[in-house]
């Protein structure tokens, strides 16, 4: 029968790392990271009990200013390791704690006809809460100014997307007129489609001069639909 270890590195290989890339991150085995010219915003998998019947592992985020890192000191390796604390982080969290279970979370793989599962779970759980989350202080650390509506601005809009079982808007952007929309959405829903067309036409109906077109985007940043000029 084939061990966990040797399923959990298939897992991490073949399935997580995958994911996290087409995300946007970079990196291999346990260490990824988004790509940004001031700050490690780094994603780690963390080991906890592994043997060949069963392994732990969970998922921790951090986000550490390239400056206080690369300060010149002896040995220190070119990026920090996001399973371990530096007392430099400007941000540090265990997935656990961003999932709505809270405290800490970790997922478990054995042998089994069952056992990606959990890879599955990972991945998701990364998806709808680690990256936007990741996303939202790295904006906040690197003094973006680009947010256009706070989140109690969408209020209003996300508790009618909700109603037509739409998921909300997570954060918003603006910049060259473009208002940008982020969410966890897919190219092929439909539903998403024709109910989000409709909330940038409210959008676009404001008369706000600043900006002239919506695009709706996931929250990996990839482009979905364009509505407006």
């Amino acid at each position: 029968m084939t061990t966990a270890r040797t399923l959990f590195a298939e897992g991490m290989r073949d399935h997580l790392a995958p994911a996290l890339r087409a995300m946007g991150f970079t990196g291999w085995r346990h260490t990824f990271a988004l790509p940004d010219e001031e700050h490690w915003a780094l994603l780690g998998v963390e080991l906890g009990a592994a043997d060949d019947r069963i392994v732990r592992y969970t998922v921790n985020l951090g986000l550490t200013r390239k400056s206080s890192w690369s300060d010149g000191r002896p040995g220190r390796a070119l990026r920090p390791n996001p399973n371990a604390v530096t007392g430099l982080e400007s941000w540090r969290a265990g997935i656990g704690s961003l999932l709505p279970v809270g405290g800490d979370v970790w997922w478990q793989i054995a042998p089994g006809p069952r056992w990606a599962v959990a890879v599955q779970d990972t991945v998701a759980a990364v998806r709808h809460y680690g990256l936007p989350e990741l996303l939202r202080r790295l904006e906040a650390a690197s003094g973006d100014t680009g947010r256009y509506l706070a989140p109690d601005e969408l209020v209003d809009v996300n508790a009618a997307l909700r109603l037509a079982d739409v998921a909300p808007i997570r954060r918003t952007e603006l910049s060259d007129r473009v208002l940008r929309l982020y969410g966890d959405w897919s190219d092929g829903d439909a539903v998403a489609r024709e109910v989000l067309r409709g909330a940038a036409t409210g959008f676009l109906s404001v008369g706000d001069a600043r900006f002239g077109a919506v695009r709706c985007r996931d929250t990996a940043g990839r482009d979905l639909w364009a509505f407006g000029a």
